[in-house]
C-alpha cells in the first residue's frame, strides 16, 4: 500500500487561476426571505410558482414546530424567530422577509413578530399572512367577510377576534377541525373548493381562507368562479405582497382577483 505521502507527491499541480473571471453585483435581483415550519408542504412549492422568477429569487429558512395546532404550540415558535431571520443569507439586504403561519401570526401578533424578526435581519420589511390579508381585503374593498379555516374551533376563535379588532363584518366563520398542519395540506383542492362555497354567506362581500398549509392559493380562481366574489388566501395574499415590495406589479389572474391589483397606499 502507497504512503499518503507518496499519492501526494504524485498528485498533479494546482494551478491559481488568476483574472478569468467577472463578478456581477448580485445573483438576483429582488430577494425575498421565507421563514417557515418545519412541518410545511405548502409554501414553498406556492412561492415557487407565484413569486419566484428571473428577477426575484426566495430563500427560506425552516424552524421548529411541533403539532398539534393550538394557540400554545403557535405561540412556542416565537423565540426562534430571529435567529430564523438572520440565517437567511446573512449580513445581506432582502427586499421582504415572510413569517408564513397565519395562526401563530394571529397568537403572537404581528408586532411582536416583526419586533423579532428585526432583531435578526434589521431594516427588512416584513410580512405576516395576516397583515398581508387585511390588505388584500382592503385593496378588493371588502369590510363584511366570511372566513374558512382548516384548524379547531379553539385555534379559529383568536383568528376571528383579530379580523372583528381589525375592523371587518364578519358574516360567517367556518373551521373544518383539523389539528395537524401535514394533514391540512393533503385537503383535495375540490373539497377547498366545495369549502370555501359552503363557507361564503349570501352577503359576503370576499371569501377569506386561512392557513399557509392549505394548498388554496392554486385554486382561488376556481373558487371566486364558484361564488362570484374575491377570495383571498394566507399564501396568495403573502405572495401578492412580496411581489409589490419587490416592484413586480404584474398581473396574475390565475391566482385570483387580488393578484391583479396594486398595494393600497397607507
Amino acid at each position: 500500500m502507497r504512503s499518503q505521502s507518496s499519492i501526494v507527491e504524485k498528485a498533479a499541480p494546482i494551478r491559481l487561476a488568476d483574472g478569468l473571471v467577472s463578478i456581477d453585483p448580485e445573483p438576483m435581483e429582488r430577494r425575498v426571505g421565507l421563514i417557515i415550519l418545519a412541518t410545511d408542504h405548502t409554501t414553498e412549492p406556492d412561492f415557487a410558482r407565484m413569486v419566484a422568477g428571473p428577477r426575484i429569487g426566495t430563500y427560506v429558512a425552516r424552524i421548529a414546530y411541533a403539532n398539534p395546532t393550538t394557540p400554545q404550540n403557535l405561540r412556542a415558535m416565537q423565540p426562534a424567530l430571529s435567529e430564523a431571520a438572520a440565517l437567511i443569507l446573512p449580513d445581506e439586504p432582502l427586499d421582504a422577509i415572510c413569517y408564513s403561519c397565519t395562526s401563530a401570526s394571529v397568537v403572537i401578533g404581528d408586532a411582536e413578530i416583526e419586533h423579532a424578526i428585526a432583531a435578526g435581519k434589521p431594516g427588512t420589511k416584513v410580512v405576516t399572512p395576516t397583515t398581508a390579508a387585511v390588505a388584500g381585503l382592503a385593496a378588493l374593498g371588502a369590510r363584511r367577510i366570511s372566513v374558512l379555516t382548516p384548524y379547531t374551533v379553539e385555534t379559529s376563535r383568536p383568528m376571528a377576534d383579530y379580523f372583528a379588532a381589525h375592523g371587518f363584518d364578519i358574516a360567517s366563520f367556518t373551521c373544518l377541525g383539523y389539528e395537524d398542519d401535514r394533514k391540512m395540506a393533503r385537503i383535495a383542492l375540490d373539497s377547498i373548493v366545495e369549502a370555501a362555497r359552503q363557507a361564503t354567506a349570501p352577503d359576503a362581500e370576499a371569501l377569506f381562507i386561512s392557513c399557509t398549509a392549505l394548498r388554496s392559493a392554486s385554486v382561488a380562481a376556481r373558487i371566486e368562479d364558484a361564488i362570484g366574489r374575491p377570495v383571498v388566501t394566507s399564501n396568495q395574499a403573502t405572495a401578492w405582497t412580496c411581489l409589490r415590495l419587490c416592484g413586480d406589479e404584474t398581473a396574475k389572474p390565475e391566482y385570483g382577483r387580488l393578484m391583479t391589483l396594486p398595494l393600497p397606499t397607507r
